[in-house]
């Protein structure tokens, strides 16, 4: 990534992901154009939030016409990346990682999930989804096969970090982490944390605040 891009606030990235969304379904309603205040209003955002955002990329848009869907789906799906097709490994073949595997939505979205790996002798060999689970002795040859930079680590928190280490050291630059533990990992190396409990906690909290009569 550039020194640019790598200044770009992790919020409007976020943001970038849901004009996407946005833009997608007015596509497939056949809608041309769209201006930027309309675009922020679906999305509760300020039009000038939504200018901001798409700034750090380039100069987008029309005065008098507003964006160009269809265009902008394109830069969007570049600046992700999603335009071409990437591999993604996946380590756990327990209860999540086959909840992982029957998600449809990968291939639509420029993603394809291609090899499941677990260190269980009772899971190796059989099917998760479409693909049989391999041992961790072949991911060298699967990762690079694949040329997968990409991937999945949805296993037990002692063990995450031994797996994390393992597909850095095969090339790996993107880790999504479901185990219930931070992972170390050096700076050319992006690992996003998914903690379900952790956002479920912060969940119930905001819940209880806003269900919770005042203080006496």
């Amino acid at each position: 990534m550039s020194p640019q891009l790598s200044q770009v606030p992790n919020s409007a990235v976020r943001r970038l992901s849901l004009y996407l969304r946005q833009l997608e379904a007015l596509e497939a309603d056949r809608v041309a154009t769209v201006s930027s205040r309309k675009l922020a209003q679906s999305l509760g955002l300020t039009d000038a939030q939504v200018r901001k955002d798409l700034a750090y990329f380039g100069q987008f848009g029309r005065p008098g016409v507003g964006y160009e869907v269809m265009p902008l789906i394109h830069r969007l799906r570049s600046i992700f990346g999603t335009d071409r097709v990437s591999h993604i490994l996946l380590v756990g073949a327990g209860n999540l990682g086959k909840a992982v595997t029957t998600y449809q939505g990968f291939r639509a979205r420029g993603f394809e999930l291609v090899a499941v790996f677990d260190d269980d002798p009772q899971k190796i060999g059989g099917s998760v989804g479409q693909l049989s689970v391999q041992p961790m002795t072949e991911l060298p040859q699967t990762a690079s096969q694949h040329a997968a930079r990409l991937a999945i680590v949805a296993v037990p928190a002692p063990a995450a970090q031994r797996v994390a280490d393992q597909l850095i050291a095969v090339g790996v630059r993107g880790i999504l982490n479901f185990a219930p533990t931070r992972l170390n990992s050096p700076p050319d190396v992006t690992v996003l944390n998914i903690d379900v409990a952790a956002e479920l906690e912060q969940l119930s909290f905001l819940t209880n605040i806003g269900s919770s009569g005042p203080s006496t």
